[in-house]
């Protein structure tokens, strides 16, 4: 057998152990979602936490970390296919330029309250990006190009439970918020698209009150997804930076690969490449990649450790929410 192939082969059967369970808890949160409703991330996730004495075991630790590093900057890669640039043009100047300062502006009051709360510039940082760009998915995201420390991983995965329950209420409330300052289909559509934070639950929201309403709320989504590709940028330079000047953590990537991936699948969509059932098999492989990622990140984290960073994180998250909120509200009742 040529030395290559031997490699790969003894690769593969390091990585099956620790990347069949995570597997197997996909299955488990995909049959329980659409069975029985819910989201499959939060149960995913769960799923994990069960089962983190399996991260002791020296022979599925390497799956493990394979599937939670390696396959989360795939699944957030193959998100660019569900984009086109004609999309985000639809939309206009006002809610394109509204939806960039609600992320820059909960982004820094991620970081500024955070500090205050004695919980750390990075978890607010993190915490900033997926509440204010899109849920679980830019938690993930960000937590690719974060210095590696174990409070970090913790973090993330607070962030994901924090984020995914926060959506699913939004799914329920936001729609009879916006009946109560009578914004019409297109208005409703750019306030939910612009304040929930996962895609599922705005195109659940959405569709609860019409279908114009749903398309005008996941183009606005879309364009904030769009947004990760500057804000996991720039973050990727802040820590880098910092790393550079001896702080702790590694060293990480100006430009990530994953999103560079990210880019040209965005730029092929528009032009036409991506058809419509590459367009869907990329997004099913993506939330695939992405929910065995989550399953992984689950089973590397203590749930004893979770419960230690108590009440302050949800604080946090909750603020950011009504932050972005108050941002679209404002801009739909007095300057739209």
């Amino acid at each position: 057998m040529p030395s290559a192939a031997r490699l790969w082969l003894l690769r593969t059967r390091s990585l099956w152990p620790g990347l069949a369970l995570p597997l197997l808890i996909m299955l488990g949160a995909t049959f329980l979602s659409e069975h029985y409703g819910g989201p499959q991330l939060l149960y995913a996730l769960l799923f994990g936490l069960a089962f983190h004495f399996l991260y002791q075991d020296a022979r599925c630790r390497p799956g493990i970390e394979f599937c939670a590093r390696t396959l989360l900057r795939i699944g957030v890669a193959l998100l660019g296919a569900r984009i086109t640039l004609a999309q985000i043009g639809q939309l206009g100047m006002g809610p394109l330029a509204t939806a960039v300062i609600a992320v820059a502006s909960a982004i820094a009051l991620g970081a500024w309250l955070a500090r205050r709360l004695g919980l750390g510039t990075d978890f607010g940082l993190l915490c900033g990006a997926a509440v204010s760009i899109c849920g679980a998915s830019a938690a993930l995201a960000v937590a690719a190009v974060m210095p590696k420390t174990p409070d970090n991983e913790r973090h993330t995965l607070l962030t994901v439970v924090g984020v995914t329950g926060l959506s699913t209420l939004a799914m329920v409330v936001y729609p009879l918020l916006a009946r109560i300052l009578r914004l019409d289909d297109s208005g409703a559509g750019i306030f939910l698209g612009g304040t929930i934070h996962d895609v599922a639950q705005v195109v659940g929201a959405g569709l609860m009150m019409s279908h114009e309403t749903g398309d005008v709320a996941v183009i606005v989504k879309l364009f904030r997804v769009t947004l990760l590709v500057p804000v996991v940028a720039m973050l990727a330079w802040y820590w880098r930076r910092r790393s550079s000047t001896g702080d702790a953590g590694p060293r990480t990537p100006l430009l990530p690969f994953f999103l560079v991936g990210f880019m040209a699948l965005v730029l092929a969509n528009s032009l036409g490449v991506v058809t419509p059932r590459l367009n869907e098999a990329l997004g099913q492989v993506s939330r695939i990649c992405l929910v065995v990622a989550i399953s992984a990140l689950g089973i590397k984290t203590s749930f004893e450790e979770l419960v230690k960073l108590g009440w302050r994180p949800m604080a946090l998250m909750l603020v950011e929410t009504l932050w972005l909120v108050a941002i679209f509200a404002v801009y739909l009742c007095f300057i739209r």
